[in-house]
């Protein structure tokens, strides 16, 4: 049997039907109130009280609500939840209806179209995504609807994961018949949203963007060959429609990001090398260490020259150039610094002018900054340093938009426009007239008083109001019979009686009008002049990006001070020389006065390719691999790095392999994992690559692990690409790989033995390490006694039975087979040449692959002969 429905639930259940995937907060009077099982989610989210509205009836219904004052309490807590919130209001004045209040919904807030800045985080970005699937490749674009910034792209799954992973989108938009395959491809960690297929339509989406631009063409923006980004682009426009977001002003050019203009991290790199995120609780990432920006608009940029570090060797240059310049210069430093401070957040002020969600406060910050930018540019625009030069030659002062605000609106201008006070009385001589008769009633009424006391000759007369007559002439009983004709009596007291005047009534007509008059005067020219400031959109956009650029650089020359990093020299040579490097977070975690163990680290391609690093676990090897990564990203980003001095050659790739990293949720053993991964580094390797192994086939057995360890050590070697690399493993059998191929080197981390200890050295020496020194480790960790002493007892066993021995001897007979007679017809060479050659997979193989094969035939062959 269906429910009775009240006239009011039949409006929200129409209202609701409209948005069946929003939570709709419906205003009720001071209240917004929900229903039904959005009534259950919003109580258990906002853990507030769950009642029911008419209960027992058959209207009955679960409710739940708060006052409506609260909205910027409750809204960030149900949008941060990954819920989509339809806030629909009242669009009348509900004395002015007899029938039901007409009401409709004025904005939908979803985790990834959010102007609120209590939902926002002020150093990072708030993007909206969209994924298409198209025939070729997938698109992919990144809009901040808060700041503007409006992104796109496009490649194959691995590269749109990867940027996905960078850009940490709030909410995903993807084709509803695309579901699955999203969630397979990229996991279901994202916030997602399935539309409709036909919003991803080449045709809809191009039409949407050049109607919103403005433009007969996309060429301008650089992206008219992107159709799969477009495509992405045009949902992401489309949504914000959807969302009841029309003014976007602000959204005023779309940029490209190109994939050959950053160094390439996989997903995997920017998880590993910990950058933003960490899988510890409260672990230090490196944008924690790295960040001294002073305003919002830097701390944003910062995390994206982290995600994008450059490969054109000229722009590096240029940042160190600025940090080398301004770390000579402390005072100017300084200086700008502390101007910075004053700025605050004026991409998010600015873009809410255009979207008219600013208030009067608001505005007056936004005149502050501008300010605040003067003083910056005067400094800059004269020092002896080019890009600084351009950063302050191409500010905008903004000098008519300050002089507006700073002359129409008071410099104690209010959050709530209703509060009044918010223009300047010197602004509008109507409003001057207006207060004035609003605010100088005391003397207008005294001035009465005064003039009737006389003329009645009444000297005890008072003039008082009241919420039920307005404002009245008290005049005691002794005095009733000198009360003149024209008084008219409205209330008889115990000692007096209570007249009115038409003087009295035209006065208080006119300062009730006054109020309301003044409200809507305020009102009206602070709309105004939000309008009149759309004109500057783009100016103070611009000068947000210039200042979040040089926020960025003085932050680094900071860093730098205040770490003792050093400026690299990064050119077009595929060395990696570091001396003296550090780990920028872990130096940063060690005990007060413990100092940090620096490392040299030196790779080529012509004599050390393949750092193979052995040594105990809990020696450091994984630091220095880490470590290693982060000194060329820091560098390629523009900063200073942690070492007494590096040379580094241009890397255009990093990737890295570290630890095990579990993906059972998806069904994945660590060594599945492990293997992908793997798969992943040696498919897509260049020459400029720089690869970080760490304990790769440990997720399997010995023999397996050593197999495959030897394996991928052997193809980096004969890659044609010759790939910089440093493995860090602990099968020392792998240390005699150095015997056959000329560019792999044996380093390890030092221990110190002790009579029953070891000492960590962490420091990194060239040669093969003997021990792993694994119960060591144990006992450290506080294992108990017997178990140490059972675990020394079976190695003792074993080092003397055959099993260490023999695998390295099966390690070393790997080299040695090469050398049996080439001429025996039964020969074990042509043997096994020939089970090559019959095992290759000629439809599969790659020329890179074959070239490797035929090589590896041909060393095997020269080794014969040498032999």
């Amino acid at each position: 049997m269906k429910k009775k429905e009240t006239p009011l639930m039949k409006q929200y259940n129409a209202i609701k039907a409209k948005y069946p995937d929003a939570l709709l907060l419906f205003r009720v009077g001071d209240f917004y109130e929900t229903f039904g099982e959005d009534a259950v989610k919003t109580a258990k989210i906002l853990d507030i009280i769950l009642t029911k509205r008419g209960a027992g009836s058959e209207t009955e219904t679960e409710l739940a609500g708060f006052p409506h004052h609260s909205l910027n309490t409750y809204l960030p807590k149900l949008v941060k939840a990954g819920c989509r919130v339809a806030i629909c209001d009242q669009l009348e004045d509900p004395k002015q209806t007899k029938t039901i209040v007409k009401r409709g919904v004025t904005e939908l807030v979803t985790p990834g179209v959010a102007l609120n800045d209590d939902i926002l985080s002020s150093k990072s970005n708030n993007f909206l995504a969209a994924v298409y699937f198209g025939r070729n490749y997938l698109g992919v674009s990144f809009l901040d609807v808060s700041t503007g910034e409006f992104l796109v792209s496009q490649g194959n799954e691995e590269y749109i994961d990867k940027l996905l992973q960078n850009f940490n989108p709030s909410e995903v938009l993807v084709s509803k018949p695309k579901r699955n395959e999203f969630i397979k491809t990229f996991g279901n960690q994202f916030h997602s949203f399935y539309m409709e297929d036909w919003v991803f339509q080449d045709d809809y989406a191009n039409e949407t963007l050049l109607k919103h631009f403005n433009t007969k063409s996309l060429k301008g923006f650089g992206i008219d060959d992107l159709y799969e980004g477009i495509v992405a682009s045009g949902a992401v426009l489309h949504y914000l429609g959807e969302t009841q977001h029309h003014q976007l002003q602000h959204i005023t050019s779309i940029q490209r990001i190109t994939k050959n203009e950053h160094v390439w991290m996989d997903r995997f790199t920017i998880k590993n090398l910990e950058l933003y995120h960490s899988t510890n609780q409260n672990a230090v990432t490196l944008i924690d260490v790295i960040d001294k920006t002073n305003s919002p608009m830097g701390g944003r940029l910062l995390k994206r020259w982290l995600a994008l570090p450059l490969v054109d060797i000229e722009k590096i240059k240029k940042r160190h150039d600025v940090v080398d310049f301004l770390l000579k210069e402390k005072i100017l430093l300084n200086k700008i610094q502390n101007h910075i401070k004053h700025i605050g957040d004026i991409e998010r002020l600015i873009s809410k002018v255009a979207t008219a969600k600013i208030c009067p406060r608001e505005v007056v910050q936004l005149k502050n900054a501008l300010e605040a930018i003067v003083p910056i540019q005067s400094l800059i625009s004269k020092c002896e340093n080019d890009a600084l030069n351009s950063i302050g030659n191409s500010m905008e002062l903004c000098e008519d938009l300050r002089l507006r605000i700073k002359s129409s609106l008071n410099e104690e201008a209010p959050v709530n426009i209703l509060k009044g006070n918010t223009i300047s009385s010197d602004y509008s001589s109507e409003l001057k007239e207006l207060r004035e008769l609003a605010f100088s009633g005391k003397d207008y009424l005294d001035k009465m008083l005064e003039r009737e006391s006389e003329r009645t000759g009444i000297t005890s007369l008072k003039i008082a109001s009241n919420n039920v007559f307005g404002y009245y002439i008290e005049v005691r009983h002794t005095h009733k019979d000198k009360v003149p004709s024209d008084w008219i009596r409205k209330q008889t007291l115990v000692n007096a009686e209570r007249y009115i005047t038409e003087e009295l009534k035209e006065y208080e007509t006119k300062i009730l009008g006054a109020e309301e008059r003044i409200l809507e005067i305020e009102q009206r020219l602070f709309a105004e002049l939000v309008d009149w400031m759309t004109q500057f959109i783009a100016p103070v956009q611009k000068n947000a990006s210039l200042i979040a650029q040089l926020d960025c650089l003085c932050g680094f020359a900071q860093l730098a001070s205040e770490n003792h990093y050093t400026r690299p020299e990064v050119g077009d040579s595929f060395e990696l020389n570091i001396k003296n490097g550090r780990h920028p977070v872990i130096e940063k975690q060690l005990p007060l006065g413990e100092p940090y163990i620096a490392n040299d680290v030196y790779l080529d391609r012509d004599t050390q390719q393949i750092i193979m690093i052995t040594g105990p676990n809990m020696s450091g090897k994984s630091a220095i691999l880490r470590q290693t990564a982060l000194i060329v990203l820091l560098a390629q980003m523009g900063s200073f790095v942690p070492a007494e001095a590096a040379t580094i050659g241009l890397t255009d790739k990093i990737f890295t392999r570290v630890g095990a990293s579990d993906n059972i949720s998806m069904g994945e053993s660590t060594f599945m994992v492990e293997m992908n991964e793997t798969a992943s580094i040696l498919n897509n390797i260049s020459e400029r690559s720089l690869v970080l192994l760490d304990e790769i086939g440990r997720g399997t057995s010995t023999y397996d692990g050593i197999s495959i360890a030897w394996a991928i050590s052997e193809y980096l070697h004969e890659h044609p690409s010759k790939a910089k690399t440093l493995f860090a493993t602990h099968y020392h059998e792998l240390n005699e790989m150095t015997e056959t191929f000329r560019r792999i080197k044996n380093f390890n981390v030092s221990v110190k033995e002790l009579k029953d200890n070891v000492l960590f050295l962490r420091k990194l020496i060239e040669g093969g390490s003997e021990h792993s020194f694994g119960i060591h480790v144990a006992k450290m960790a506080g294992m108990p006694q017997q178990v140490i002493h059972r675990a020394n007892k079976i190695l003792k066993q074993l080092e003397k039975s055959h099993s260490s021995e023999e695998l390295t001897d099966k390690v070393k007979t790997l080299n040695n087979e090469m050398q049996l007679s080439f001429f025996n017809l039964d020969d074990p060479l042509l043997e096994q040449i020939k089970e090559e050659i019959v095992n290759i997979d000629i439809d599969t193989l790659t020329p890179v692959e074959a070239l490797m094969k035929l090589n590896e035939i041909k060393r095997m062959l020269l080794k014969k002969k040498r032999a």
